[in-house]
């Protein structure tokens, strides 16, 4: 997973979609997270640390959807 996504963009729409796994009254909260996270780097212009974002960002959301989907 996540092989597909070099842009920022995509990222944003992977995150969203992989959020939606999470408990309704979590989702409000990390969503929020995620559109902090995107306007604060939304002027990186280096394509190595855009993809080191990337990278982070779908090891972090993993790690995430593992915590609260575990039973």
């Amino acid at each position: 997973m996540g092989k597909d996504i070099h842009t920022p963009i995509q990222l944003y729409r992977h995150l969203f979609r992989r959020l939606e796994r999470l408990p309704k009254s979590m989702q409000g909260h990390y969503k929020h997270q995620v559109r902090q996270q995107f306007r604060s780097h939304a002027d990186e212009i280096d394509s190595e640390r855009i993809q080191q974002i990337i990278k982070k960002s779908l090891e972090d959301c993993d790690w995430l959807i593992n915590k609260y989907t575990k039973t």
